[in-house]
């Protein structure tokens, strides 16, 4: 039976990388993370951009999520086609060619006492 879950467009309109950590890495290093769920029969291929208040967006950045499989994106490791600076607040869209879900979860451990949330993102 097929699991076809999920939406094909979604937003994380808050988005932030401290840009020091308190803590052994990589489990303590602050981060942000997109937990993207392929529950379906069929790859997920994602494009990825990341808008700022104050310049161009970053992107688009490719994303692949095997069927049936989970993927869970760190945004301190995207690299091409640019890291996303540290310290800034930015914003993310996530557009699939099939449906998924994405939650989003932020490790803040720039104080001994670590800041966790979590959510799920906006969908269409």
């Amino acid at each position: 039976m097929e699991t076809n879950i999920g939406k094909k467009i979604w937003a994380i309109a808050e988005g932030y990388i401290p840009a020091w950590s308190n803590g052994p890495a990589p489990e303590f290093t602050s981060h942000e993370a997109a937990c993207i769920l392929n529950a379906g029969d069929k790859e997920a291929h994602i494009q990825l951009t990341i808008y700022f208040a104050d310049r161009q967006p970053a992107g688009p950045y490719t994303l692949t999520v095997g069927a049936k499989r989970t993927l869970h994106l760190r945004f301190n490791n995207l690299e091409h086609p640019e890291r996303i600076p540290l310290g800034l607040s930015y914003s993310s869209v996530f557009i699939s060619d099939v449906p998924v879900v994405i939650q989003h979860t932020r490790l803040d451990s720039r104080q001994e006492a670590n800041a966790l949330l979590s959510t799920i993102a906006y969908s269409e």
